[in-house]
């Protein structure tokens, strides 16, 4: 997929494969090439995928919100021409998922979650990103994942160069601060959409429980449990992850 990278007017993004669209939302401190064999998995199995990079770096600071995000990702379906796609979102790609489909529910199909902020997240846990500390960076990089080896020396670097740079921090505060403001918890009962929520049992960021609140607040929503898995199942285990997607997907005629 990073070799397929595609740049017009606003948008960067990856696209591959032919038939119903999905479109793929990575979180704060993600990036697109946590989807990669998502990406991979359904181009091979009759779907059209695109993944487009979140601006989280690159926004005007008064516009580094879920608002404006949505905002973003409603005008690239618009750009691509997509009919109703499916949105799967991990972390704040979830939550600007939710976003979307609060305020243009006539542009998605389906929802998947995975981890998804918008009722609850940890995503700092109890302290601000530290410039120069190399083992704060890992520390929250291995929190990502249950298993720490997951995160690559090459995620720290990526995540090192981030909070070193004063603007990329004061975004990812600025982000981080407008996923709590903008709770759904009230939205969610009136979004009827099927979805489908993917969880790690052990999530650090967004703990079981807030699955299992997602779960109940959702009309037509279904959730599914990885275990030895955290915040993001989608990069942790994606076999078992697009498994549990396409049985969904296939189960609902989608």
């Amino acid at each position: 997929m990073t070799n397929n990278i595609i740049t017009e007017g606003e948008f960067t993004y990856s696209e591959g494969g032919e038939g119903k669209a999905i479109v793929l939302l990575h979180g704060l401190m993600g990036t697109t090439s946590m989807f990669d064999r998502v990406f991979e998995y359904f181009v091979n199995n009759g779907y059209r995928v695109l993944v487009p990079e979140l601006p989280i770096y690159s926004l005007p600071l008064l516009k580094t919100n879920v608002k404006h995000f949505s905002q973003f990702i409603k005008r690239f379906i618009e750009h691509k021409n997509l009919d109703r796609p499916i949105i799967i979102g991990n972390s704040l790609g979830g939550h600007i998922a939710l976003y979307i489909t609060k305020d243009y529910p006539e542009i998605v199909s389906d929802l998947v979650l995975t981890g998804s902020s918008g009722l609850y997240e940890n995503a700092m846990g109890d302290s601000y990103p530290k410039r120069g500390d190399r083992s704060y960076v890992r520390k929250k990089a291995e929190m990502v994942f249950y298993d720490p080896k997951t995160a690559t020396e090459s995620m720290v670097d990526d995540l090192f160069e981030i909070v070193n740079d004063r603007g990329s921090v004061l975004r990812i505060l600025s982000l981080a601060r407008s996923a709590i403001r903008h709770n759904m918890a009230k939205d969610l009962p009136d979004m009827k959409l099927e979805t489908c929520l993917v969880w790690g049992k052990q999530d650090a960021v967004t703990p079981p429980e807030v699955a299992a609140d997602f779960n109940k607040l959702m009309p037509n929503s279904e959730l599914f449990w990885i275990d030895k898995c955290g915040h993001a199942p989608m990069a942790e285990h994606p076999e078992q992850f697009n498994k549990i997607v396409h049985d969904w997907m296939i189960k609902h005629n989608i």
